[in-house]
């Protein structure tokens, strides 16, 4: 949930530098896919540092998603090996009281 909402934050914040830096100049630099404006403006900061910091909690966002999917994955196989290790072990003790009436039927008709 948390990687979740981390993802979404991000993805604003990054929307919310670009549209920043792309109002304030006409014509920005360009990295990649990250406009970017040069002259000292405190809405040239403000942008760039919008669009990086939405870069970095999308990119913590789904690493935080995927480290808690193979945590989750790894818990629910524990269960699953618990479970079956119990289930095993009430099959053996049916199979011995099964056994044990069986025995004691037997040894009464004897008698």
């Amino acid at each position: 949930m948390i990687s979740y909402l981390m993802f979404i934050a991000g993805a604003i914040f990054f929307v919310g530098g670009t549209l920043e830096t792309l109002s304030l100049a006409a014509e920005p630099e360009w990295f990649l896919f990250i406009p970017y404006h040069i002259e000292p403006h405190a809405g040239a900061v403000l942008g760039l540092s919008l669009i990086i910091s939405g870069l970095c909690l999308i990119v913590f966002g789904l690493a935080a998603g995927i480290n808690y999917s193979r945590d989750r994955s790894w818990y629910m196989q524990e269960l699953r090996k618990a479970n079956s290790i119990e289930e095993l072990m009430m099959s053996k003790r049916t199979t011995v009281k099964k056994q044990g009436k069986k025995k004691f039927r037997e040894i009464k008709n004897k008698t």
